[in-house]
């Protein structure tokens, strides 16, 4: 598509005897001949760049541009560094807005023979950059595809996409890594289309920070992955690449969506050596990302490996995790009243059985300390000062968590006794 719009730009600047561009819809600069007169600072941004400031695009939409039917005057605009005027025409295809041709008004007056011949390069340019635009559609979407079978449970359907990748250059052989996005809901539940877009339009920012061929992304109902590829790094080096791309990828999220920290988790799955290897990082990602939305404990961007006894856990069916809850401790977990005692518990308990750390983190004397963990024995007939009914106990906690149909502690304690 880029050599086809060349030549068509080559052609055109010949017969206009003067400078000619195009940029696509978002005035990143697609194609251009050698310059005829002046520049300025826009121009030279935009051929050195390959596009141009947020603000002169936000200038150019508010001069009407993208609502332009015909030939139209961009008159200058010396802080953004316009000190040229402009004429262009938009490129269209069935109406949709593909981009637009410049003239420079360096070059001298444009007459109507100019406008004439404006007007057939833009025609012309629709139909290239539609046909390429089908074509980039068309291959993402085999890439989609080829991503989704990828981390399929089917091993022959993961291998035969791995190597369809790297055949199709969709991807480059090497270790893997896969981050997991999330935003708000519950897991499971579909993101609403305007969060689900804005969600894949950020993962797809980040996937083009990476090399080409380094990323592959992937939007699901309820969250998104960015699947990234370290040829020749080492474990340690990965790991943390993949850690700070994450931090990218929340930040961007929250910026997108004007979302508070609470609410967009990233998960960061361990590295694989191979590309048919991605589903194990993908489901601790997931896991991770997970975890992190449910316990709110853990941060919002957080590595599989820094899960601790909840990777464990995390695998578990609720109906596992509910067996695995001492039966004495469900009643206390179960009855909202007891709310301030499971938080005293698990306060006690991650202070590792520390009762001067615990009272001061609890903002409680001592003995009140004392008195409510003696509560807590009497209720779930567990003795905190035996090893195993104090690690059940802290186990049972971390279960509640995660489990859908229990209350998980509130960390906030009301009424005790």
């Amino acid at each position: 598509m880029v050599s086809e719009l060349q030549r068509l730009v080559d052609a055109f600047g010949a017969r206009l005897g003067r400078s000619i561009a195009v940029d696509d819809a978002r005035l990143r600069l697609l194609a251009y001949n050698a310059h005829t007169g002046d520049v300025d600072d826009a121009r030279i941004e935009s051929v050195m760049h390959r596009g141009v400031s947020t603000a002169l695009v936000a200038h150019v939409s508010e001069q009407g541009a993208a609502q332009a039917s015909d030939v139209f005057t961009l008159p200058p605009c010396p802080r953004l560094g316009i000190t040229m005027e402009r004429v262009g025409i938009p490129i269209r295809y069935d109406d949709a807005l593909l981009g637009y041709v410049w003239l420079i008004g360096s070059d001298g007056p444009v007459g109507d023979r100019d406008v004439e011949l404006l007007r057939e390069a833009a025609a012309q340019a629709a139909v290239v950059l539609h046909r390429g635009r089908l074509g980039v559609d068309v291959t993402r979407s085999h890439a989609r595809e080829l991503v989704r079978d990828l981390i399929a449970p089917d091993q022959a359907l993961r291998t035969e996409a791995g190597v369809a990748l790297v055949e199709e250059e969709h991807a480059v052989a090497g270790p893997v890594a896969v981050l997991v996005a999330m935003v708000g809901g519950e897991e499971g539940e579909p993101l609403a289309e305007e969060r689900r877009l804005a969600l894949e339009l950020v993962v797809d920012r980040c996937r083009r920070r990476l090399p080409p061929s380094r990323g592959l992304a992937l939007t699901r109902p309820d969250h998104a992955l960015l699947l990234t590829i370290w040829p020749g790094a080492r474990s340690q080096v990965i790991e943390r690449n993949a850690a700070e791309l994450a931090e990218v990828l929340r930040e961007k999220l929250e910026a997108e969506l004007g979302l508070g920290r609470a609410a967009c988790w990233v998960g960061v799955g361990g590295p694989r050596p191979r590309l048919t290897e991605a589903l194990s990082s993908y489901e601790e990602a997931r896991r991770a990302a997970e975890v992190a939305r449910i316990t709110g404990t853990l941060g919002h961007v957080v590595a599989h490996k820094q899960l601790g006894v909840y990777a464990l856990l995390g695998k578990l069916t609720p109906d596992q995790l509910a067996e695995g809850i001492h039966p004495g401790l469900r009643p206390l977990l179960a009855n909202p009243a007891h709310r301030g005692l499971v938080e005293t518990l698990r306060v006690y308990l991650d202070h590792a059985g520390d009762a001067q750390r615990a009272a001061t983190a609890l903002h409680v004397h001592r003995s009140t300390l004392y008195k409510r963990l003696h509560r807590v024995e009497q209720l779930t007939g567990l003795r905190l000062d035996v090893g195993d009914d104090r690690l059940a106990a802290h186990l049972g906690l971390k279960t509640a968590e995660l489990h859908p149909r229990l209350p998980a502690s509130t960390h906030a304690p009301d009424v005790v006794f």
